[in-house]
């Protein structure tokens, strides 16, 4: 029966997410880690009459890192792309410049065999797609947002003049984007004015951590952190920061609430967590594929079990759950 399940799953994301129509070129960008499932999606591909390509890379070391110039080259070539590697490169030039030539872009890094079976997948996301897009157009008209947390969160985000994102979990002209099954809708801060702290006691889907096994504690002036305390996992961030001689990669380039109603609790992976219905995740480094300024070799997010998010004043959400009927997807 799982057989069945995970055909009927790439069946999805060809047909209802990337809306294949026939005699497109599909790529399907993966690495020797997900061979399995890039077969699943080639064969959904093919039952729509469209043409599907594989092409399997080297594992990137990070999440945001590029693919190699073979693969980013055939990227541009596509009519519809496929992101499925065990390290996300949604956040890439190469991505976006995929985006620029007119490939429709669907990023599902990390999509496992037990994911295409997942209940998450199976949402009606045509229904979804409108409260995904007004919360994207909330964080367009705000100014500012503050997010606070019982643990000690306490952060001021400025947004004015940036345009938010509404990611539905469908592609279906030229240049869209979107990610999947993790419907989010997401903005990029303004560096002057982001300022505060945030206690993260989620999860990093990225990097190969997981769940969180003590919270991060970072401090953020000016839109760039300055400090960050906790475990090892913190640790470790630190250490992968200190990688990169360029301080963007510390730089608050996010900040996104999960919207998908079947992703209902956290586990520490890469789908699910950006999905979780009513958590936020505040994402670090690369901002330019979301509307901002920096480009770095790094992207990662990190997520909070609840939260409250103000816009402009007025609470938008609380303990998982929004305030605002035209956004809650429930």
């Amino acid at each position: 029966m799982s057989l069945v399940e995970e055909i009927e799953g790439a069946r999805i994301i060809a047909d209802r997410i990337a809306n294949v129509q026939p005699d497109e070129h599909v790529l399907i960008v993966g690495d020797w880690r997900s061979d399995a499932v890039t077969e699943r999606l080639a064969a959904a591909v093919h039952t729509l009459d469209a043409e599907a390509s594989v092409a399997l890379m080297a594992p990137r070391e990070y999440d945001g890192n590029e693919p190699p110039e073979t693969v980013a080259a055939a990227m541009g070539e596509a009519d519809v792309i496929i992101l499925v590697p065990t390290r996300a490169i949604a956040h890439s030039a190469a991505a976006n410049r995929a985006l620029e030539e007119g490939g429709r872009v669907v990023a599902m890094a990390k999509l496992s065999l037990e994911q295409l079976r997942a209940d998450g997948l199976r949402v009606d996301f045509e229904e979804l797609a409108p409260k995904v897009r007004e919360m994207g157009d909330l964080f367009s008209s705000a100014e500012t947002a503050r997010l606070t947390a019982p643990n000690g969160t306490d952060v001021t985000f400025a947004l004015g003049g940036r345009g938010g994102n509404g990611l539905t979990c469908t592609v279906a002209e030229p240049g869209d984007f979107t990610v999947a099954y993790c419907a989010e809708a997401n903005v990029t801060p303004v560096a002057e004015g982001t300022n505060g702290r945030i206690v993260f006691d989620g999860s990093i889907p990225n990097l190969g951590i997981g769940m969180l096994e003590d919270d991060i504690v970072v401090e953020i002036e000016d839109g760039s952190v300055t400090s960050i305390d906790g475990g090892q996992e913190a640790q470790k961030v630190e250490r992968i920061w200190a990688e990169y001689d360029d301080p963007a990669v510390r730089q608050a380039a996010e900040l996104a609430v999960g919207m998908n109603p079947k992703c209902t609790e956290l586990d520490g992976g890469f789908i699910n967590d950006h999905g979780v219905f009513g958590t936020v995740h505040v994402g670090f480094g690369t901002s330019s594929n979301l509307g901002g300024e920096t480009r770095t070799p790094l992207h990662f997010d990190i997520t909070l079990q609840s939260a409250t998010l103000e816009l402009d004043g007025e609470t938008v959400l609380e303990d998982r759950e929004f305030k605002i009927p035209a956004v809650d997807a429930r």
